[in-house]
C-alpha cells in the first residue's frame, strides 16, 4: 500500500498526513522499515474512517485512541498525552488535529524519534534537531517534564543505543536511572530485551548500559549476580563472568542468521543464561577457581530469569524448555568430545531427547569463543557434524514402534503399554534396533519373556 495516494487525499481534503516515528528515523539511517505511522492534521476524527475508505480495509485497533490500520499503515490524528496514574495504562489521550507540528512530535521519547517526513512535499520537520542527533551519534530525550511518564523509556533508551550505535548525553543518562521501573509488566519488558537480542548487531552493548543505568539492579538479579563472579584466568583471561556473558552474547548474536524468530531467541536467551549456576557453585579448590557442575546449577535461576519476562512458547515453539536445555547441557558438546573415542551413537541419541543439537553446538561454540586468548573451539563442529551424520542435529529419532503395533500383539492399554513402548525406544536409541519389523520383533521377546516369567511365578 503506497501512502502518496492517502496523503494526496488528506491534502484534497484541507489537512496534511505526515509519516512519523520509526519509519523515519530508519530512513535516515539507510535502513528499511515495513511498518509506516502516518499522522493525519486538519482532519476532524468523525471524518478519518470514510477518507481511509476507498484505500482498503480499514481496521480500527486501539482502545483510548483511535488509529486505523490498512495494510501495514497505521493512521491517527496527532494526540495529547497526559499522565494519569502509574503504568503504561496510565495515561489519558486525547486526539487533536489542530496540533501544530512541534507540539504533536513533543510526545516522542527521543529527538531521533521525533522527525516527520511529508510524502508530497518530500520534505522532512525536525522541531528538536533529531537529524543532527543521528550524524553525532547522539540519543537524546525530547522533553525532559515529560520522558519520565512512561518507565519503559530507560529500556527504549538501551535497544536504541545498541541497535544504531548511540550514546546516551548526559541527561538523557541521568533521567534514566531516576525512573522506578517496577510498573512494568513482563510483557512490556520482554519487547524491549527481545529487540535488544535480536536486531542490535552487538546486543552487549545494551545490556551494558543496562549496568550503568542500573537497570540490571533493578529488574534482573539474575543478572546482577554475574557481576564480580571470578573464573579461573587460564580459562577466562577476559574477566568475571559478567564480562564473559556479553562476549558470548555478542558470539551468539553472529550465529542466529539463518534460524526462525524462535529459535534464535532460544539461542540468544540462552547465551544469557548459560552461567547462572557460577555464582553459587564458584569455589577456590586447590588453588584453583572452579564451578563444579555449574550447568545443572543454572536451571534454576534461569527458570526465575524466564518467569520475570514471562517466556514460555513462542511462535509454537517451546523456547522456555530450549533454553533450559541449554544451560544444562552447554558444556556437553566439549565434554563428549574428549571421549570420542569409546563414544557411542546412543549418547547423541539420548541428549537429542533433551536438547536440540543443532542450537546445542551453537551456544557452545559461542561460549568457547566469547573469551579473549586463543582457545581450539573445533569439539563444537565435531559434535555438530556426528549429530547431522546421525539425523538427530534437530530433533530426536522418531519411535520405531507405535502404540498400534503393540495393539495388533494383542496387547491392551494401560501402564504396562508406555513401560513395553520405552523399553523398545531404549534399544532403538542404543543402536540396538533400525527398522519397524525389529521393533515389533523385539517388543514380541519381551512380552513372550514376560509371559514365561508370570508362569515360573504362579
Amino acid at each position: 500500500m503506497e501512502i502518496e495516494p492517502i496523503a494526496k487525499a488528506v491534502r484534497a481534503r484541507g489537512g496534511r498526513a505526515l509519516v512519523v516515528g520509526g519509519w523515519v528515523r530508519d530512513r535516515l539511517l539507510g535502513l528499511t522499515s515495513k511498518d509506516v505511522d502516518l499522522e493525519i492534521f486538519g482532519i476532524p476524527a468523525t471524518d478519518l474512517p470514510a477518507l481511509l475508505q476507498p484505500f482498503g480495509k480499514v481496521e480500527p485497533i486501539g482502545q483510548s485512541f483511535p488509529v486505523y490500520k490498512i495494510g501495514t499503515i497505521d493512521i491517527g490524528l496527532p494526540r495529547r498525552e497526559s499522565k494519569a496514574g502509574r503504568g503504561h495504562k496510565g495515561f489519558a489521550v486525547e486526539g487533536d488535529p489542530t496540533m501544530s507540528l512541534e507540539d504533536a512530535a513533543r510526545r516522542r521519547d527521543f529527538t531521533i524519534n521525533a522527525i516527520s517526513w511529508d510524502p508530497l512535499a518530500e520534505e522532512y520537520i525536525d522541531p528538536f534537531g533529531g537529524r543532527a542527533d543521528l550524524q553525532r551519534r547522539i540519543l537524546r530525550i525530547v522533553d525532559r517534564a515529560t520522558f519520565g511518564d512512561d518507565s519503559l523509556r530507560a529500556l527504549r533508551a538501551v535497544q536504541f543505543a545498541a541497535r544504531f550505535d548511540l550514546t546516551l548525553d548526559e541527561e538523557t543518562a541521568q533521567l534514566c536511572r531516576s525512573i522506578r521501573l517496577d510498573d512494568l509488566p513482563p510483557e512490556r519488558v520482554w519487547g524491549e530485551i527481545e529487540k535488544l537480542l535480536l536486531r542490535a548487531t552487538r546486543p552487549s552493548i545494551g545490556f551494558a548500559l543496562m549496568r550503568d543505568l542500573g537497570i540490571v539492579d533493578q529488574l534482573f538479579p539474575e543478572l546482577k549476580a554475574l557481576i564480580g563472579c571470578e573464573q579461573e584466568p587460564e580459562w577466562h583471561p577476559e574477566g568475571d563472568v559478567w564480562v564473559h556473558t556479553l562476549m558470548v552474547i555478542d558470539q551468539a548474536r553472529s550465529r542466529i542468521g539463518d534460524l526462525d524468530r524462535a529459535d534464535a531467541l532460544a539461542i540468544m536467551l540462552a547465551a544469557v543464561t548459560h552461567d547462572f549456576g557460577k555464582p553459587a557453585t564458584t569455589a577456590v579448590i586447590d588453588g584453583r577457581i572452579r564451578s563444579l557442575n555449574h550447568e545443572e546449577a543454572g536451571v534454576a535461576p534461569a527458570a526465575a530469569w524466564l518467569d520475570r519476562l514471562n517466556i514460555h512458547s513462542i511462535d509454537g515453539k517451546d523456547v522456555r524448555r530450549q533454553v533450559l536445555g541449554l544451560t544444562a547441557h552447554h558444556l556437553k558438546p566439549g565434554m563428549l568430545y574428549k571421549v570420542r573415542h569409546e563414544l557411542t551413537d546412543g549418547a547423541f541419541r539420548r541428549l537429542s531427547q533433551k536438547v536440540d543439537l543443532e542450537l546445542l553446538a551453537r551456544v557452545a561454540k559461542s561460549d568457547c569463543l566469547g573469551r579473549t586468548g586463543e582457545f581450539d573451539c573445533s569439539a563444537m563442529d565435531w559434535f555438530l557434524e556426528r549429530a547431522r551424520d546421525l539425523g538427530v542435529d534437530r530433533r530426536p529419532p522418531k519411535p520405531l514402534l507405535l502404540g498400534r503395533h503393540l495393539l495388533d500383539l494383542g496387547m491392551k492399554p494401560g501402564p504396562e503399554m508406555g513401560e513395553l513402548l520405552k523399553k523398545v525406544y531404549d534399544r532403538q536409541l542404543d543402536g540396538e534396533i533400525s527398522t519397524t519389523e525389529g521393533a515389533i520383533t523385539c517388543a514380541s521377546e519381551i512380552l513372550l519373556s514376560q509371559h514365561r516369567e508370570h508362569k515360573d511365578t504362579e
